[in-house]
């Protein structure tokens, strides 16, 4: 029959593209599991003939969803690499594709689901109750005017004005049918959504057809419409046999209107839900949809609510902690101004820190105070603050288990800074057992910033990806979602936290620490975060299953604990330096016996003029230096000498590798991956790295001094992927170049000073992606360019562009993507 034929297909679709390429292998395994899932119900005939129990229009539709479905998952080997909106936006229509079978077998399904509905019900319930805490947490008048309908305002809001007038423009100016205000939970996403139901101008557009529902995590669609046409539009007695029914009714009931303008408002719609917005989008001039979530959606414009400035938080504050004239008498105005700033502008946790101090005296106010600043955290005194944040991180325990993970990691690095994409990808691929190449390891990041539980930053929209590489890809995150992530990760009793997060003040080490004599942590993430005045003066701690550590330190020196060399389970390091100056980093020696470390990033740090012991570290495979001082650290390594040929390099390079001599190599010599980012004293790259035979990815980028690269480059002939971008004294690349057959993507862009490419360029058999905007000295591309047959891409400016343009005819399977060069862009946009 049709719709077993079109599953098993789609179940065949999934099982190549599994196989073949690895940039969705996350999403195309949970379809593969929904699939599994489903395949029983298509061998039973008494649960099929219930499945089928449905208008005959909605199966057929079904099965050519099946068969766009499948389609759409032959397409993953199909997207660039380098394209990070291409692979967002098709890494969501997987998603909704997943969410669509799932909801077609619902009734087959939901059996084995009641359990685990049942018992996060209770906690969605509350996440949906408590992002409209604004409204309802002081228990003051107003509230629903009625049980449906648009809800009344709240008696008191502040700071939302200007976005009230901006989200109207947009609503009524946009060409989209769909509007989303997105923000994390109990930032005023609803309480906004009010204001515009109940503002003059939209009740003049829209009049009466104002729908307003609110959206539960297991509202399905038929219950939407259900409500819309009971209370809305005042049927009585209104059923439907399925979604798809209810759908084409609500569109044929909304076509009868004529004219009139419609704004339908879906408030708290969650992540899982998007096909719902989907199924709700008919193609009527004049209707419009309103969304209000704690995710982004590709499906619509959004409207990010941001955070209120310093003036409308202590109105708030003062609203929420005094709401009668005189309630303040008792409390220094230092103390409101501290209590104001230690909630971040976050609206809910104004309300309910001002609501959990009404009526207190100066002692508790400075006792609150005095508890934060000890490390007590904000949740412990304020339930309805934690459960409203915590309802969006609960939600991807049941669908995305390793991102819930993967959020409790983010703890592991100090408020208020930047955090590189890569260092997480570093940290979850070993912890999570994930692609070592990073290829999908991003999807988890996306999928946190789509439900707005960190900021995911592209620096430029020249940001590349090959196979996950994001090294411009920054994260941030809201104090307060950090310390959701800190509070959550420490409910356990010290020794036996997954993860354990130490902070350390001048050199007050946590007594607990001091007592430790024999029991060791059982934690497998340990992070350690010291202030500029610590002395790395540290005490023992037994740490036997610790496999990622986190280093951040503000001081000038910083010596590396004792202790790390008892830590043989360590998988990854990471060193970060947050002061103003890079610190001295001492004490290397103590991981030079690590043997299952793979992964060292050292950020911002001085290193001594001998590092060798980093060199010692047999099974490194990512070797990371990022902004740091490199002296002669690296020179001592060179093997280079001006008067050798590279193919006698080379030559010589090889005999010392037949020969076992590469265990004496200045470098670790099973390296895949070197990275070295924003080195400002690096003038020369080590000729060393000509002996890692094993790597695949070389990056050193921003490096503003270096003037030359190792003749013998051309002898790393495992290198895919070659970066070396925004390296404005770099004259030339190396004639040996030729020789990296296996090279898949070369990035030269922001090379000012490169004018010529050698002609062994055209050597280059197996490059697919050749990026090189910004390279303006550039005055003429050799003929050989003409014998890359498998080049797919060039990304370049429109200047370098007519270069190219030359050999069009040529390069036909050749795609010339002219970048616009708007650094201001979120993506990159490519036209052409």
């Amino acid at each position: 029959m049709a719709l077993e034929t079109g599953v098993i297909e789609l179940m065949e679709a999934v099982a190549l593209e599994i196989k073949r390429t690895p940039k969705f292998t996350t999403l195309l395994k949970r379809l593969d599991k929904t699939l599994t899932n489903i395949q029983p119900i298509l061998h039973e005939s008494g649960r099929l003939s219930k499945v089928l129990d449905r208008p005959e229009p909605e199966t057929e539709m079904f099965i050519i969803y099946l068969g766009n479905g499948k389609k759409l998952v032959l397409e993953c080997s199909m997207i660039k690499c380098w394209n990070v909106y291409e692979k967002f936006d098709h890494a969501n229509k997987l998603i909704r594709l997943d969410h669509e079978l799932l909801r077609f077998f619902q009734v087959e399904l939901q059996d084995n689901m009641t359990l685990s509905l049942r018992t996060l019900k209770e906690v969605y319930d509350l996440g949906d109750k408590m992002d409209r805490v604004l409204s309802t947490v002081t228990n003051r008048a107003g509230g629903f005017s009625s049980s449906f309908g648009v809800p009344e305002l709240p008696d008191f809001i502040v700071g939302l004005d200007a976005h009230l007038q901006e989200l109207k423009r947009i609503l009524l100016n946009v060409a989209d049918q769909v509007l989303t205000v997105s923000a994390p939970g109990g930032c005023g996403k609803t309480t906004l959504a009010k204001m515009l139901c109940h503002d003059n101008e939209i009740k003049g557009i829209f009049g009466d057809n104002i729908f307003y529902i609110t959206v539960s995590r297991t509202t399905s669609l038929k219950t939407i419409v259900q409500k819309i046409f009971v209370h809305h539009l005042h049927v009585k007695n209104c059923e439907f046999q399925s979604d798809e029914d209810a759908k084409n009714q609500l569109e044929n009931m909304i076509s009868q209107m004529g004219s009139e303008k419609i704004l339908l408002v879906l408030d708290d719609v969650w992540a899982e839900s998007q096909s719902i917005i989907q199924a709700l989008k008919f193609p009527i001039p004049g209707y419009k949809i309103l969304v209000t979530s704690r995710s982004l959606f590709t499906i619509a414009s959004t409207y990010k609510l941001g955070l209120l400035n310093d003036e409308d938080a202590r109105t708030l504050f003062y609203h929420s902690a005094f709401p009668c004239d005189g309630d303040r008498i008792n409390v220094p105005e230092d103390l409101i101004i501290k209590m104001v700033k230690s909630c971040k502008g976050f609206p809910l946790a104004l309300k309910a820190v001002g609501a959990s101090l009404r009526g207190q005296g100066e002692v508790e106010w400075r006792t609150t105070l005095k508890k934060w600043s000890e490390g007590q955290s904000i949740f412990d005194s304020n339930s309805e603050l934690l459960l409203s944040l915590r309802a969006s991180v609960d939600a991807l325990v049941e669908s995305l288990p390793i991102a819930h993970e993967c959020f409790l990691d983010m703890g592991s690095f100090p408020e208020d800074e930047k955090i590189a994409a890569s260092a997480l990808m570093d940290l979850w691929i070993e912890l999570y057992n994930l692609d070592k190449e990073g290829m999908y390891t991003i999807e988890f990041l996306l999928e946190l910033s789509s439900r707005n539980l960190l900021n995911l930053i592209v620096a430029s929209k020249n940001a590349s990806e090959l196979e996950g590489y994001c090294n411009e890809h920054y994260v941030t995150q809201h104090d307060l979602l950090r310390d959701l992530a800190i509070h959550l990760s420490s409910q356990d009793p010290i020794p036996q936290r997954k993860r354990l997060l130490i902070e350390i003040h001048a050199n007050d080490i946590p007594a607990w620490w001091i007592k430790q004599t024999q029991q060791p942590i059982s934690a497998r993430l340990l992070s350690i975060t010291t202030d500029e005045t610590f002395s790395s003066d540290w005490y023992d701690l037994k740490a036997p299953k610790v496999e990622v550590l986190v280093l951040n330190t503000q001081g000038k020196k910083y010596a590396l604990p004792h202790f790390i060399k008892t830590m043989n389970e360590l998988k990854a390091l990471n060193v970060t330096s947050y002061g103003i100056y890079p610190s001295e980093l001492h004490e290397l020696t103590s991981i030079s016996h690590l043997s299952n470390l793979k992964r060292m990033r050292l950020e911002h740090v001085s290193l001594s003029p001998s590092i060798q012991f980093i060199y010692e570290l047999k099974n490194l495979q990512k070797l990371s230096f990022i902004m740091c001082e490199i002296g002669n650290a690296l020179e001592s390594c060179t093997v280079d000498s001006p008067s050798m040929s590279p193919n006698l390099m080379e030559f010589e390079m090889a005999n010392a590798l037949d020969s076992g001599s590469v265990d004496s190599s200045p470098m670790p010599p099973n390296l895949t991956e070197l990275e070295i980012d924003g080195c400002y004293d690096l003038k020369q790259a080590p000729a060393s790295i000509c002996y890692l035979v094993h790597l695949k990815k070389l990056s050193i980028i921003n490096c503003h001094e270096l003037d030359t690269l190792p003749k013998a480059l051309g002898s790393l002939l495992n290198l895919e992927i070659l970066r070396v971008h925004s390296c404005t004294r770099l004259a030339k690349l190396p004639e040996s170049i030729g020789n990296l057959r296996n090279l898949m993507y070369l990035d030269i862009s922001d090379c000012l000073s490169i004018n010529s490419l050698p002609y062994q360029i055209g050597e280059l058999n197996g490059l697919r992606v050749f990026k090189m905007s910004g390279c303006h000295g550039l005055e003429e591309l050799p003929a050989s360019v003409t014998k890359l047959s498998l080049l797919e891409d060039v990304i370049c400016d429109e200047e370098t562009s007519y270069l190219w343009r030359y050999y069009e005819s040529d390069l036909r399977d050749t795609k010339i993507n002219v970048v616009e060069d708007d650094r201001l862009a979120n993506f990159m946009k490519i036209v052409g």
